[in-house]
């Protein structure tokens, strides 16, 4: 069965946590490009891309770090999310180390903290995921790490398996 081109595209975000800060901080973009505003880092996934690689790609991309994903947060598909059309959103949570700077569509990166959060964009405050995504990190970070490791093996794993040849009788 053929793809049905009406599928919305595949958007990726992350609420980066600047782990090397005495105070918690997490990573905020200002848009270069409408919708304007303050917004968790991402972008579309690729094609043939991963939403991890992605996720990975567009942390570089728009604030310069290099960040270790520690779980999926969540997915948010309400159609009213995005002004420019319907998208899926995939939410990670990561971890990173230095100074954000602002790349690609992301006119400036910058690190905030929970008191001095800024007004953001698209659905990130209405699904509350800066809130959601701090107590759950507090709560969970150990066994986060852990249980997406395994999934992370287990995808690589299985994505090994479906790439063996198949033999194919005559």
């Amino acid at each position: 069965m053929p793809l049905d081109v009406r599928t919305p595209p595949v958007a990726v975000d992350l609420v980066i946590e600047l782990i090397d800060r005495p105070e918690p901080s997490l990573v905020l973009v200002a848009r270069r490009f409408p919708p304007l505003g303050w917004a968790l880092p991402g972008g579309f996934v690729e094609m043939g891309e991963t939403l991890t690689a992605a996720a990975c790609r567009e942390a570089r991309e728009e604030t310069g770090l290099d960040v270790s994903l520690v779980a999926l947060l969540g997915c948010y598909s309400d159609p009213a999310r995005d002004p420019r059309g319907q998208t899926v959103s995939v939410v990670y949570v990561a971890h990173a180390t230095g100074r954000p700077q602002g790349g690609d569509d992301a006119r400036e990166a910058a690190a905030f903290t929970r008191a001095s959060l800024p007004e953001l964009a698209f659905d990130h405050a209405r699904q509350q995921i800066l809130i959601i995504s701090n107590a759950f990190i507090e709560e969970n970070a150990p066994q986060l790490e852990a249980k997406y490791q395994k999934a992370v093996a287990e995808i690589e794993a299985l994505e090994a398996l479906l790439n063996q040849p198949v033999a194919v009788p005559p």
